[in-house]
């Protein structure tokens, strides 16, 4: 997998607006009703990264989640970190 150029990230971050660049990597933070909310949505992550092969960074605060995501590999952003944040946006639309 290749690392994005700094337009092609600018034109996914334009997609997936609510995602911020942050060095080699993208991040979001979302929020929900509660703690078992939360883990239920970091259980649907966990279960995509698992079949995908691409793990991100989980920080767990209470009601926020966040997620950094970085292709370790080619040493930075990729399509595939776009791809997990779309599915994972998608996930958190399901928690309820």
């Amino acid at each position: 997998m290749q690392k994005l150029s700094d337009d092609q990230i600018n034109a996914e971050l334009a997609r997936l607006p609510d995602w911020s660049e942050t060095g080699e990597a993208i991040q979001r933070t979302y929020k929900f009703a509660d703690f078992v909310r939360s883990m239920a949505f970091v259980t649907r992550v966990a279960e995509e990264a698992e079949r995908s092969q691409h793990h991100p960074d989980i920080l767990i605060r209470f009601n926020k989640v966040t997620l950094t995501l970085s292709t370790h590999d080619a040493g930075g952003i990729t399509m595939k970190d776009f791809a997990l944040a779309a599915r994972s946006d998608e996930f958190a639309k399901g928690v309820k």
